[in-house]
């Protein structure tokens, strides 16, 4: 296929884009024809007012169609999602997608073709993996992959359609390339997420409060809501294609992982490994829990601003450093700190300075007046470390409990550490007169009474960045809480060696240096969570029933952990010296963070602890994890860790990790700008007005709002169109091409759509070929140097793709995948191939010749849909169940062997050869492209060599068919010289050495011809005018670089249009 920069040649190559459905129309029969005719008039004898309404009233309805899906989606419980639409019963449909003659006739609908499939896949047990015969066959004929498990609570969203597409593309490969494959299921209890929306739920339905109910009926709740919502993101998943092993499906708080948990932390435990501390955490006070790193968001406010926080009625001031002043004791001096949380300041116990700063030496350790808390010590410190003389005032006030810096500034100073807030956000019995007050409203009241003191400084605005609670959303609190601990200093140690030794390939290899930066600064991972739905903390308080308190909490001698209440006893009578009769236990109210229970995922899944079983001998440890590389030491770290510290072996040896989807425009995707696409609008297609209630449904300021519905209807003025889970998958591994994030174009997916359209035309085109007599025999392509030249070019085509396939799979090259397949189905089979061997097929279909182009059809098309199937699952089946029975055929095309590379279908002198053709077409195309030829022409060609090569006359003698069907013309003869050229011609040159001359004065009238092509170059001339001008603007090198870029390209384009306006006018004149 040929591009032109010219508009002309354009629109008339238009045409090969859509070579198989013109094929279909070119070959169809005389009933196929006069139905066309008969349309034809009917469509001119409708009047613009019937056709106008006609257009309005489908709009209309299909609007409304589609409106009622998405609007029965949404209502739906995954049970009813994943029934809808199924009118017949399995065997039925299956026995119907199988036969051509009543699923062929329609056009490629994404929602029939995906229908059944995956129902009929899970039924036949297709992805299930035997794990005995696992247990005795090699690593190297395995693989096995994990799931990063999603939240319950999850919907589908563009992550995780990217990594199904990954995940599934290379476990669909390594099936058919006769791997046992294990690709485990599994779906996150997610904590804090499912215990937010529970707790939602029940106080909006009965106005009730966990605490109301008790932890007991709690966790029923929770229970039956994860039963009648658990499924729903696996049933959006199974609308994907995903060919995961169901029958293992892991639910990470299940009985198997609780026994799982439960064993390592015991084992942790014991080993000193877990350990118990009071430190800084990041408190979310709503939830009133410690949180993870990834449950905190960051807000950039570069400016004071008003914002609201939960529970309190009015909004509080951000970005803005609020200065004040601390008296010294027995003195008029004075030394001004500033802070963004005044609040804070009841709990300062210090003051630092820079040792060598001159201006504040003489106050190193003299004492403050705290203004509100008369018996607080607050002394004036020397810290390097922390203060920077040059910043502010030079003076930093440290509140050892509630910063991170400031904890370990109290550590290196052994300063006091003075807690001034209550679980809930409220200050506590240190703050004075403030105890039991909003920490927001005690920072409005401190400035008031620092005002009447004299001892406010002022505000001035200052860039900070908020941490929020991604759940609450409320302000995230440093507190000191006593919290389990895993020591993580020595295991990063070996976490580092088996990526340096290779043991662990991290690919892309940039996050290799990541990898190392984390770990080699790594903190001890806090692990307890202050909430109730989890892996409650298998550790228990001890006491002897005869002492009135426990040990206390914070001390590793107060605690045992246990595999179970009897074992505790044990284990609390050894560690006191007295029979199990006289100790008391009391197990932990907190429950494991999320990622722990996570972190054995790999194992855990495949039975662990039962290291003798056939489960964990034959699918751990893994071989591949996939995930995007925003949870490299959330998950993948962690996993990694634990694999070492409980297995002493990698869960896996290889680490793929993808990019972040963004929108179009680069910005990442979240509800707060409103430009979250959902991966099923995509695949079932949604209205303009859904896509415009979804906005709104997401709380985003009126600024983001409008501008995210304003670009939703510039970008999608009708909606978006139906694409189908294919063309999804298609198009995000499309995108895997390039580097860093992948900025989603929605008009890209749907353009996919359109090839997977040009798949099933081509299909189509194909199994008209195919008479009732005939029969796969590939043994007839034995002979390969006795075919045809187009026929082994085709096959030399196939067989580069085949190899360029498996290469690109291996690598994780799936961009460079989809450009392969693409660039031989398109540009090779579809715009080449099919179109030289149309004319076979009308005169007779069962030559022997017509019979070889069967067979290369049929071995194309089998080894094509098998080929792009790991891509787009769904209709590379439906299509490979209607392909003619043959010895080989697999039962489904997901268990089919995958392609391999031929030995015999290579030749680099037949491609050059039909490289020569294709050059000889080019110029002969595009000689005719600029002129209004009729479509019926068949201009008559007359080549004179400038250079005899006797070699190409021959080629085009014995492949002139090739160049008849593809250029459109009569035939090509050769001419001794140019005056031999008859009258009427126009000319080009073709690889250099061959004259071209088309005979088209019979075709056209040249003086017509010049007419139009003068209005067109006014036409040119006027677009190029203002740019001219621009350009030539002295002030145009000014203007940024993308705008002066896009004016220079857009004249150079127009300056080529007219040299080619130009030529032509040349041509047409010496025809006159």
């Amino acid at each position: 296929f040929f591009f032109f920069n010219d508009t002309a040649t354009t629109e008339i190559y238009t045409e090969q884009i859509v070579g198989s459905v013109r094929c279909v129309q070119e070959t169809g029969t005389a009933v196929v024809q006069n139905t066309k005719a008969l349309t034809q008039k009917a469509i001119k004898a409708a009047s613009a007012v019937q056709k106008k309404e006609a257009k309005a009233q489908a709009q209309a309805q299909a609007q409304e169609k589609a409106s009622k899906k998405v609007a029965s989606y949404k209502t739906q419980t995954p049970q009813q999602t994943q029934q809808q639409d199924e009118e017949l019963d399995l065997e039925t449909a299956i026995k119907i997608k199988r036969d051509p003659e009543q699923s062929l006739k329609e056009q490629y609908q994404p929602n029939v073709v995906e229908k059944y499939w995956q129902k009929w896949w899970e039924e036949k047990k297709f992805y299930h993996a035997d794990a005995k015969k696992a247990a005795v066959t090699p690593y190297e004929k395995k693989f096995v992959i994990v799931i990063p498990p999603p939240n319950v609570t999850g919907f589908l969203h563009l992550g995780h359609a990217l990594f199904i597409a990954i995940q599934d593309c290379i476990t669909r490969w390594r099936r058919m390339n006769g791997c046992i494959t294990c690709w485990m299921p599994g779906v996150d209890h997610a904590g804090i997420a499912t215990q937010s929306v529970v707790e939602k739920k029940i106080w909006n339905e009965n106005k009730l409060t966990r605490h109301d109910l008790g932890r007991e009926k709690f966790l029923e709740k929770v229970w039956e809501w994860k039963d009648q919502y658990g499924d729903r993101i696996c049933n959006q998943f199974r609308k994907m294609g995903v060919s995961v092993d169901w029958d293992r499906f892991a639910f990470t708080l299940d009985e198997k992982r609780q026994i799982a948990v439960k064993e390592a932390f015991v084992r942790l435990h014991e080993r000193g490994i877990i350990y118990r501390a009071s430190r800084l955490v990041n408190w979310c006070c709503k939830l009133k829990t410690a949180i993870s790193d990834i449950e905190v968001e960051k807000i950039d406010i570069d400016k004071p601003v008003y914002m609201s926080v939960p529970g309190y009625d009015k909004k509080v001031e951000f970005g803005v450093l609020i200065h004040f002043a601390y008296r010294l004791k027995d003195s008029d001096d004075e030394l001004v700190v500033a802070t963004t949380r005044i609040e804070t300041m009841l709990g300062d116990t210090a003051v630092a300075v820079h040792p060598k700063d001159p201006r504040y030496q003489k106050f190193i350790g003299k004492e403050l007046v705290h203004p509100f808390i008369k018996d607080r010590r607050i002394v004036v410190i020397a810290d390097e470390v922390l203060v920077d003389p040059e910043f502010g005032t030079g003076c930093v006030k440290i509140t050892p409990c509630h910063d991170f810096n400031d904890y370990e500034c109290g550590k290196r100073n052994n300063l006091e550490f003075v807690n001034i807030l209550n679980d809930d956000g409220t200050m506590n019995e240190n703050c004075g007169k403030f105890a039991g007050m909003s920490r927001f409203l005690v920072k409005e009241l401190i400035q008031k009474d620092l005002q009447e003191l004299g001892l406010h400084r002022g505000k001035t605005p200052n860039k900070m960045i908020l941490s929020t609670c991604s759940r609450s959303k409320d302000i995230i609190e440093p507190l000191i809480r006593p919290q389990w601990y895993v020591n993580c200093q020595d295991i990063a140690k070996k976490m580092i060696e088996v990526v340096d030794n290779g043991e662990l390939k991290i690919e892309p290899p940039r996050f290799v240096k990541t990898w190392k930066y984390w770990l080699e600064n790594i903190q001890d991972w806090c692990i307890s969570r202050q909430i109730w739905w989890g892996h409650r903390i298998p550790a228990y308080q001890i006491k002897k029933k005869t002492d009135a308190n426990w040990l206390d909490s914070q001390l590793a001698e107060g605690w045992v952990s246990a595999r179970s209440e009897e074992e505790a006893i044990e284990q609390a009578a050894k560690r006191l010296g007295v029979d199990k009769s006289e100790v008391e236990i009391k197990q932990d109210e907190d429950v494991l963070d999320t990622w722990f229970s996570s972190a054995f995922f790999p194992f855990s899944g495949f039975g662990w602890p039962d290291t003798e079983s056939d489960e964990y001998k034959g699918f751990y440890p893994g071989h591949l994890l996939e995930t995007g590389h925003d949870i490299l030491f959330f998950w993948v770290a962690r996993m990694v860790m634990m694999g070492l510290l409980l297995t002493e072996q990698l869960p896996f040896k290889e680490v793929f990790l993808h990019p972040i989807v963004r929108d179009a425009y680069g910005r990442k995707m979240s509800k707060s700008l409103g430009n979250i696409i959902d991966p099923l609008d995509l695949v079932r297609g949604c209205t303009l007005d859904h896509l415009v209630e979804v906005i709104k449904s997401y709380n985003c300021t009126p600024a983001e709002e409008k501008k995210s519905i304003d670009e939703r209807k510039k970008d999608f003025p009708h909606g978006i169109g139906e694409c189908g889970s294919d063309a999804l998958r298609f198009g995000l591994l499309a995108y895997m091409i390039q580097g860093g994030s992948i900025n989603l174009d929605v008009k890209r997916v749907e353009g996919y759509r359109n090839f997977c359209n040009k798949i099933w035309n081509s299909f189509k085109l194909v199994h008209m070929t195919f008479n009732k007599d005939f029969k796969y025999d590939i043994s007839k392509l034995d002979n390969f140097e006795s075919l045809e030249l187009v026929d082994k070019w085709i096959l030399i085509k196939l067989n580069k793709c085949v190899e360029e396939m498996n290469r690109s799979l291996k690598d994780y090259e799936f961009g460079t995948a989809t450009q392969c397949f693409q660039g031989f189905w398109l540009y090779s089979f579809c715009d080449v191939y099919l179109e030289v061997i149309k004319p076979i097929f009308k005169e007779n279909s069962y030559s022997e010749r017509a019979i070889i182009v069967q067979n290369i059809l049929l071995t194309i098309i089998d080894q094509g849909l098998k080929l792009i199937h790991p891509l787009m699952p769904f209709i590379t089946e439906e299509l490979y169940q209607k392909l003619p029975d043959y010895e080989g055929h697999a039962e489904s095309i997901s268990i089919a062997t995958y392609p391999q590379n031929n030995e015999k279908w290579v030749g680099e002198e037949q491609e050059n050869n039909v490289e020569e053709l294709q050059k000889l077409v080019k110029t002969i195309r595009s000689l005719t492209a600029g002129i209004n030829l009729p479509s019926s022409a068949r201009p008559q060609v007359f080549a004179v060599f400038i250079e005899q090569n006797e070699k190409l006359r021959s080629s085009v003698q014995q492949n002139i068919q090739f160049i008849q069907v593809l250029a459109k013309c009569a035939g090509v003869e050769f001419l001794n010289s140019k005056s031999d050229v008859p009258v009427g011609c126009i000319m080009g040159v073709s690889n250099t050495i061959l004259e071209i001359h088309v005979f088209v004065k019979e075709h056209i009238k040249a003086d017509q011809e010049i007419v139009r092509l003068e209005k067109q170059k006014q036409k040119i001339e006027a677009l190029m005018k203002p740019i001219q001008v621009k350009v030539n603007n002295p002030n145009f090198s000014k203007m940024p670089e993308d705008v002066k870029t896009q004016n220079t390209e857009k004249l150079k384009g127009y300056e080529i249009e007219i040299q080619k306006l130009d030529e032509a006018l040349e041509q047409f004149k010496q025809l006159l």
